[in-house]
Parts: C-alpha cells; structure tokens; sequence
C-alpha cells in the first residue's frame, strides 16, 4: 500500500515556509490504519524488538504506539506533557527549536531493566524523541529502538538518537 499516497501535505502549517505531513486522511481510512499498524508490527517483528513496553508520546504516539503495544503483546505507556499526569512523575526538559518544553512520565509506569520501544508519528528534528530517550534511560530501562510512521530525512533527526534500530515507514 501507498502510505504516502494517504498523507496530505499542508503548506505554510503552523507558519510560512513550513510543509506540514497530515497524518488525519491516513487515519480516517479503515484500510490504511489497518495496514499501517501491521506494517509497523512487521517490522518489529523482523528487528526482533523484545519489547516488554511501548512508550508513546503526546498525542500522535498513544494512536500508534497503543494498537502496536497490544499486537507486540506488551504495554504501552504514554508520556505526556507536564501538568497532564496526576501521579508522581518522572520528568525531563528538553530545548525546541522555539524555546523548552517538558515531558512526564508517571513514577510507576516503567520499571528499570524494562525493554522500551519509543513509538511516534513522525521524526523530523528529533528532539521529542531524544527527550524521551534520555527519560527512559534515566529511570534504567533498556532503549530496544524507535518506530516512526514518517520520518523527513532532510531535518537529519536520526543523528540526535541513541545508536539503536530506528523504523521508519514513509520518507520524505
């Protein structure tokens, strides 16, 4: 199937000059969710990931790393923005192109010597995913790779993630 074919480009979103991957006309097709999931798994499957977590991150990564986790036949665990988790959290702050953000995760949910896959809708600069990387290595859980249904090469966000198996599905 042609994922890319099911992604609608929006110019100039969220500002001029930017070329924005949606991913909501892929989402709505019964078929191309379906594949997508599937082809993800496949590809875990193929990595030979040993995955006792899926980690996902707010909020592209709970549509994905979620029905991956359940056919991986492991958890998932979301990791949020700050403020949007009640318990005790783990946090980490992390530099935007724009300033810094924040990323939580609850105390509890990942315990050390876990095996974590990091799942996202896209990679571009890398710096969501390296934050949350640098989180789960900070509770001592074993960083196995990262899955990703889009990955836009030209931003080179490959070259700030730890060296392990990095999935990508569609590249631009």
């Amino acid at each position: 199937m042609d994922l890319k074919s099911l992604i609608r480009d929006i110019p100039d979103f969220p500002q001029p000059g930017i070329l924005f991957r949606d991913i909501t006309t892929l989402l709505r097709d019964p078929e191309g969710l379906r594949y997508t999931i599937d082809f993800l798994t496949q590809k875990c499957i193929e990595s030979e990931f040993q995955v006792d977590c899926v980690v996902g991150m707010e909020s592209r990564g709970f549509i994905f790393g979620a029905p991956l986790a359940y056919k991986l036949g492991s958890g998932f665990i979301p990791v949020r923005k700050k403020g949007k988790l009640p318990g005790a959290v783990h946090s980490i702050d992390y530099e935007l192109e724009y300033g810094t953000d924040s990323l939580e995760v609850h105390q509890d949910a990942l315990q050390p010597g876990s095996r974590v896959l990091i799942v996202d809708d896209l990679i571009a600069t890398g710096g969501t995913a390296s934050a949350t990387a640098k989180l789960v290595q900070k509770i001592g859980c074993e960083l196995v790779g990262f899955g990703f249904i889009i990955e836009l090469r030209d931003l080179q966000g490959r070259k700030h993630l730890p060296d392990v198996p990095i999935i990508s599905l569609v590249e631009y």
